[in-house]
């Protein structure tokens, strides 16, 4: 069995920390922290881009030789706002000191310098909604293609409601193959509305050498490193998910699964 599916190392703290090494990669790691009001957390970006994404509470933040103040306004992710983030260069420092009870996402990819610092949303962030149906869901995009301030990130987060799918219909981008389809490796954040329930992640291959389908829990994150990559949520639990992705071309282009082309097709029109 591959193992895609992390759980958190605990309730407190680094709960998270995905490195190119440890999921057998090249371009994409993430980390979370959790923390009490009054806490803090320090990394250094390295040879790394980073977006920081405020999903819960607040935080002062210095980073970049900046202080950009106090981050976060969003106290549970399913408000649905858009999140407060923060864009630094490779061969940076950051540090966030906890002014409540939050929770940081640490997005990581490579850097290649040449960008600078700066801050992301919540302006310009509007919840959007993709898809159609039961197909319905709703996207705050922080850093895709359009934005042309960084090196390798794309980060987004999506809102898929109670009995719907998302990432769906079921599409891969495992091949450097431009500009038909792209390479780009990628985690999912999930949470869970209420924190007491499930989802339903499946990545598969055309082939079936890949096929793993996942219980997803609050705080679980799954890794994409090939195959398609839908997401189910049951009768009752609303999900989130952060999605962050990399590769060797920073656009996004994907090919659908052949058994659900024709979903494309129709929905398109």
């Amino acid at each position: 069995m591959a193992d895609l599916l992390r759980k958190p190392f605990g309730t407190h703290g680094k709960v998270h920390d995905i490195t190119p090494a440890s999921a057998g990669w090249r371009y994409v790691g993430f980390s979370l922290y959790r923390l009490r009001a009054g806490e803090s957390a320090a990394e250094a970006t390295g040879a790394n881009e980073v977006i920081l994404v405020m999903i819960e509470g607040k935080a002062a933040l210095t980073a970049a030789g900046q202080d950009w103040g106090v981050l976060g306004e969003r106290m549970n992710v399913f408000e649905k706002t858009p999140p407060h983030s923060l864009y630094l260069p490779d061969g940076q420092d950051w540090r966030a000191e906890a002014t409540t009870d939050c929770i940081i996402a640490v997005c990581r990819a490579p850097g290649r310098g040449g960008h600078p610092a700066r801050r992301i949303g919540p302006e310009g962030i509007t919840l959007t909604q993709r898809g159609k149906g039961t197909n319905t869901r709703f996207i705050n995009n922080i850093a895709m293609e359009a934005d042309d301030w960084c090196d390798s990130l794309l980060v987004t987060e999506v809102f898929t409601p109670a009995g719907h799918w998302s990432s769906y219909p079921s599409h891969r981008h495992d091949e450097d193959d431009f500009p038909r389809i792209t390479y780009l490796e990628e985690t999912y954040y999930h949470r869970l509305d209420p924190a007491s329930g499930f989802g339903i992640q499946r990545v598969y291959t055309d082939d079936g050498q890949l096929d793993e389908t996942m219980a997803v829990r609050d705080g679980d994150v799954v890794l994409v490193p090939r195959g398609h990559h839908p997401c189910g949520a049951p009768y009752g639990f609303g999900m989130y998910y952060l999605n962050v992705m990399a590769g060797p071309l920073r656009k996004w282009r994907f090919v659908a699964a052949p058994e659900v082309e024709w979903i494309m097709e129709r929905d398109a029109k």
